[in-house]
């Protein structure tokens, strides 16, 4: 059995308020079939901001991408390594 090479983008995701209790990564990690690798979060009252490691097929990240965007998300790409 050949195992196709896992696509990976590092994304940080900026929350509003009124999104912040959601399960909106699980809904895409589920709808999308990708796996999400929690690399730093920082969550408050207000705000969440969460680092991601987001690995799958390039298709199926890049529509996750799309769909946390159309929910609210902010995204932002991060390239480079994430210091823990």
């Amino acid at each position: 059995m050949v195992r196709k090479k896992l696509f990976r983008k590092v994304v940080k995701l900026v929350f509003p308020q009124e999104l912040i209790k959601k399960p909106v990564t699980f809904r895409m990690a589920k709808k999308y079939d990708i796996i999400p690798n929690i690399r730093r979060a920082k969550v408050t009252e207000t705000v969440g901001e969460v680092v991601l490691e987001l690995d799958g097929d390039e298709k199926n990240v890049r529509d996750g991408i799309k769909y946390l965007k159309k929910q609210g998300v902010v995204v932002e790409p991060i390239e480079g390594d994430i210091v823990d």
